[in-house]
């Protein structure tokens, strides 16, 4: 394993920004990930585990420290007796645990579990990044959500210096997050994900804008049907890496679609003159859509600020137009955010993570 110096970062995320990073390896097995951490243990060194660089953005400072690029590959499958973790409601065969290295790339991996007639995220099709980054932020879109197929995370324990196993229950998910992101931030590096898929399931079509594609259709469609539907929807909304569609150039979804308590959704409805939309969320709580605050809030598609914008086909999503800094793109969220705060009260999340970012 090399450890390189002085490493730019912006090229391996697909929003194009920030520094480099001091140091940089690219772990290919367990063993290497374990060295490279202990290599920076034992030099006093910061520690980040990379991985597709499409949930990132990165200080034009870059990051002091080491940057680790999960690499791990490999992909089996086994029968998976009554072994479960699937909640999404999904009808079909025997259950398949289909077990990926966090180095694989995941819309390859759905693609190929989709090609076996494998149900349980045809929904997460087009979703840019790799295996070990959808427990971390609970991956999820068009109604599914990793944590409704994840059995177990293989993952370094950073603080006891050992490979352990994590049920799904351990993994502590909720709405984008996880212990891997919230209590246990930074403790655990994921070297592998298991999944229960479900042979011959029926995909799933619990999202408006599927039904909508589908509507009026004789019959259930496939789930490869359903993946490229996916594929499409996303793909008009800049939500796909399309190579030359400058859209692209972006994190994904910039902001978390806010959980609020229904009286406090009723205050956004007055604030608005309008009924939000609102999705059902746990514990009595309703989800309203970040996007349609931000365009109440007065903020248009195509809207920017110098070299960063809002995308045109999607308001979630933050652009570098080219040659962007971190500092410009935080300065235009920043103000999207203080803007809705006025106009709603609510305060929007960054959905990325924020590497060598000041925290206000």
């Amino acid at each position: 394993m090399i450890i390189r110096e002085n490493v730019p970062l912006a090229p391996y995320t697909t929003l194009g920004v920030g520094g480099p990073a001091r140091f940089f390896a690219e772990a290919a097995s367990e063993g290497e990930v374990r060295a490279a951490l202990d290599w920076a243990a034992a030099r006093g060194l910061a520690a980040f585990i990379l991985g597709g660089g499409s949930n990132l953005v990165v200080a034009d400072e870059g990051f002091a420290g080491l940057v680790v690029r999960v690499a791990i590959k490999g992909v089996t499958a086994r029968d998976g007796g009554n072994e479960g973790g699937n909640e999404g409601g999904n009808e079909g065969g025997a259950a398949v645990i289909v077990t990926a290295g966090a180095g694989e790339d995941w819309d390859e991996l759905v693609a190929a579990c989709v090609g076996r007639g494998l149900a349980g995220f045809e929904c997460l099709s087009g979703i840019p990044g790799l295996v070990g980054g959808t427990p971390v932020q609970n991956v999820g879109a068009y109604g599914q959500e990793v944590s409704e197929t994840v059995v177990g995370v293989r993952a370094y324990d950073r603080a006891g210096g050992r490979v352990v196993e994590l049920g799904r229950e351990e993994c502590g998910f909720g709405y984008r997050a996880s212990i891997f992101n919230t209590s246990a931030r930074d403790r655990y590096v994921v070297l592998e994900v298991s999944y229960a898929l479900v042979a011959g399931g029926r995909p799933a079509l619990r999202y408006a804008d599927l039904e909508r594609y589908f509507g009026g259709r004789a019959g259930e469609p496939s789930l490869a049907e359903v993946r490229a539907a996916v594929r499409e929807i996303r793909a008009r909304k800049s939500m796909l890496l399309v190579p030359g569609d400058p859209d692209c150039r972006s994190a994904g979804s910039f902001f978390k679609n806010p959980v609020v308590a229904p009286e406090q959704a009723a205050r956004i409805d007055g604030a608005a003159g309008e009924r939000v939309p609102r999705y059902e969320a746990p514990g009595g709580m309703v989800k309203v859509p970040a996007a349609w605050l931000i365009e109440r809030a007065g903020f248009a598609r195509g809207e920017g600020r110098g070299r960063v914008a809002i995308s045109t086909k999607h308001t979630l999503a933050l652009v570098n137009r080219g040659g962007a800094t971190a500092r410009e793109l935080l300065a235009f969220a920043g103000e999207i955010q203080e803007r809705v705060r006025e106009r709603f009260g609510v305060r929007l999340e960054p959905e990325p993570v924020l590497l060598g970012v000041a925290r206000g």
